[in-house]
């Protein structure tokens, strides 16, 4: 019993890091294109859920996942796409360092979430790490200061207020299906997208781009959402919280911004304190 509960650990941080790895990449994917937030979120959202559908139907779990999802899966599909809402404009508005660094504060705002809504305890080990990875964001932000846009920041929080929140929503209701509530969540803003924005008039070879960045969401959200309901909610921001320093290292690969020694320092901080605070549990 405890070898499949130490095995089913295991198996959620490894799909967990797998979500952090892709979610990394959406400043990429967004400030990659000229579409603007809109477009991007309605077109990401578009073959998301269309990827997540037909890999859902494929499993043949169709009716679990979309009929069975519940409240807590309503309550997820919400919270996603007000996180959404916020998470595209937000890299257009300010740099793709600074959104991933600033959702490197998830790890305390799901612990505390997940201690005042469902009373789970949150270990030393968690908390140090926690504390780790605000001290590398510190460090990243000390080397920003006078060139963040306070709006996108804005942003930026908000989104990771909602993704910490998802987390404990997991955590708590297990059994909630990962698909279902990510189709939701792109279909709740469909409508909002094609009105404020002009998806039709987007290039194609953007919209080819934007299916890309759909398919690797779905990848992300579907990882992120079986690898919460495996691992606790405050061990979960901190592996997604891997996101901070692989960001603007694929963002220096691809648009040639250099990090600086703030960021490089901090990043390394953020890897060491995810890595220190799952020692004990995955060993």
């Amino acid at each position: 019993m405890k070898q499949a509960a130490r095995s089913d650990y295991t198996t959620g941080v490894l799909l967990l890091v797998v979500s952090a790895i892709t979610f990394s990449t959406a400043g990429l994917f967004t400030k990659g294109v000229d579409a603007g937030s809109w477009e991007v979120i309605f077109w990401r959202g578009l073959f998301a859920a269309a990827f997540t559908t037909f890999w859902t139907a494929r499993r043949g779990s169709l009716r679990q996942n979309f009929l069975g999802m519940g409240y807590s899966g309503l309550a997820i599909g919400v919270v996603g796409a007000l996180g959404t809402a916020a998470f595209i404009p937000s890299f257009k508005l300010t740099s793709i360092a600074n959104v991933s660094l600033i959702y490197a504060a998830a790890p305390l705002i799901a612990a505390l979430l997940a201690w005042f809504a469902i009373g789970e305890r949150v270990s030393a080990r968690t908390m140090a790490g926690s504390a780790g990875a605000l001290a590398g964001v510190s460090i990243i932000v000390s080397g920003s200061l006078g060139e963040i846009s306070l709006t996108g920041d804005f942003l930026a929080l908000w989104m990771t207020i909602a993704m910490a929140t998802i987390m404990v929503i997991y955590r708590k209701y297990p059994s909630t299906p990962g698909a279902g509530p990510q189709v939701l969540q792109s279909l709740f803003l469909l409508p909002l997208a094609a009105m404020f924005g002009s998806p039709l008039a987007v290039e194609p070879a953007e919209v080819f781009i934007l299916a890309a960045f759909g398919l690797l969401f779905a990848i992300a959200s579907v990882t992120l959402a079986e690898g919460a309901k495996r691992v606790p909610s405050g061990q979960t921001a901190l592996l997604s919280a891997l996101e901070t320093p692989l960001a603007p290292l694929f963002a220096f690969l691809l648009f040639t911004e250099i990090p600086s020694t703030a960021t490089l320092l901090g990043g390394s901080l953020v890897f060491i304190a995810v890595l220190f605070s799952i020692r004990t549990r995955a060993s």
